[in-house]
């Protein structure tokens, strides 16, 4: 089987955030997803692996592999260990768009206090976008 020329992925955590290291774990990895660093199939480190790789304890990234799992995003199999989902992260569907909803009204709300206008915040809702898409689009070249 011919190997896969791609950029490794690296999980960056802030130790300083006030954002939980396992949430930031959680996000590392769902952002390697969908920068396609992680694709279907492939293999994560041990849980064990992984907390002495970023030296933090087992139990964070236990959590973190716990909620990918929950969510979709990773498979854990005994003898296969931890990998990304192979079939790939199931579509939007309503359930997933009203947690988008939920999530986003605070930052409108807050964005609004601050005196973000609409254009603006739409603005930086459109260059995440295009990040992402950038990065998908510069793997398929």
């Amino acid at each position: 089987m011919k190997e896969r020329e791609r950029d490794v992925m690296f999980i960056h955590l802030d130790f300083e955030s006030e954002e939980p290291i396992y949430t930031q774990l959680i996000h590392q990895i769902i952002e390697g997803i969908a920068k396609k660093e992680l694709l279907p199939g492939d293999p994560l480190p041990s849980v064990r692996a992984m907390a002495a790789d970023i030296g933090i304890n087992l139990h964070t990234v236990n959590k973190a592999y716990q909620h990918l799992k929950q969510e979709g995003f990773i498979l854990i199999h005994r003898q296969k260990g931890v990998v990304i989902h192979p079939e790939g992260v199931s579509k939007a569907d309503a359930t997933y768009m009203e947690k988008v909803k939920r999530k986003l009204r605070p930052f409108i709300a807050e964005s609004i206090c601050r005196q973000v206008s609409e254009e603006d915040f739409l603005k930086q809702c459109q260059e995440l976008f295009s990040e992402f898409k950038k990065d998908k689009e510069g793997d398929a070249k």
